[in-house]
């Protein structure tokens, strides 16, 4: 019983530690999570690791990389999201599989390898290193604004997969939002503010208007219109604003802001 008490407690270094890499890429950020076995003095490609078989690409359950953005593997776009990482090692070349299975621990079996998984596949040639590499070593290189590589290496090989990003249209499209200013939610969120506190009524006015020049005509921000124009005594425009916001309101099926229109409307007029 002692013995068994003793064993329990005791906590040894895993075999093939696990470890987790996160590298921004451009405007996204990649991870990979995966097991490191070493080498141990065995020959690890062709006789470990065999030639021409799907492999994990590390050990324990499959490697697993994270693309928080749409990339491209090649020619392949990969939508963003987690894949299992798998490998088919050869001694020129190797083909890289980014798999939509993510549960199996490590590589399918032959009869359970689904080629509608494959989101997408890449070979890649296989490169010699001088110096050892003892661990399974991943890690992200070469970076860009628009793209980067991942690299697998492990004894004295190392391939590296290219993958690349759509950086410049994100960026392009930031850049012209801030140069053209505001836009429609930010003219409108402090419209309703300055109503809300009863501050600066007509520059509350004067933002819902650029609000909806930017944004097209909402219901609801006509609604906002509509009580600042009334609670700048202006109660004819009110109405005109009002009885347009119910329109709206009632193509897209809102009865609430019909409702409240109709009730605010009857009180407008009465202060005509």
């Amino acid at each position: 019983m002692l013995v068994t008490l003793l064993s329990a407690q005791i906590k040894t270094p895993q075999p093939s530690p696990t470890a987790k890499i996160s590298q921004e890429v451009g405007l996204t950020k990649v991870e990979v999570e995966y097991s490191r076995p070493s080498a141990k003095g065995r020959k690890v490609f062709g006789e470990l690791v065999p030639f021409g078989d799907l492999w994990r690409t590390g050990a324990n359950a499959s490697t697993k990389v994270t693309f928080g953005e749409d990339v491209k593997v090649g020619e392949t776009s990969l939508p963003k999201g987690t894949y299992a990482l798998y490998t088919v090692p050869n001694t020129t070349q190797w083909e890289v599989v980014f798999y939509k299975d993510i549960t199996l621990w490590g590589a399918p079996a032959p009869a359970d390898y689904k080629t509608e998984n494959i989101a997408a596949s890449i070979k890649v040639p296989s490169m010699a290193v001088r110096d050892m590499v003892e661990s399974l070593t991943i890690e992200i290189s070469n970076l860009k604004n628009n793209g980067a590589n991942l690299d697998i290496m492990w004894e004295n090989t190392k391939v590296s997969v290219p993958f690349s990003l759509d950086t410049d249209s994100k960026v392009m499209a930031d850049i012209k939002a801030q140069m053209e200013g505001p836009n429609a939610g930010t003219y409108y969120s402090a419209a309703r503010y300055y109503y809300e506190e009863k501050k600066d009524l007509k520059q509350a006015l004067n933002w819902v208007d650029q609000s909806l020049t930017k944004g097209g005509d909402k219901f609801w921000i006509l609604r906002l219109k509509a009580n600042i124009q009334a609670d700048l005594g202006n109660y004819k425009d009110a109405i005109a604003t009002a009885e347009k916001s119910s329109e709206l309101a009632k193509k897209e099926g809102n009865m609430d802001y019909q409702r409240m229109n109709a009730k605010s409307i009857e009180e407008w007029k009465a202060k005509k």
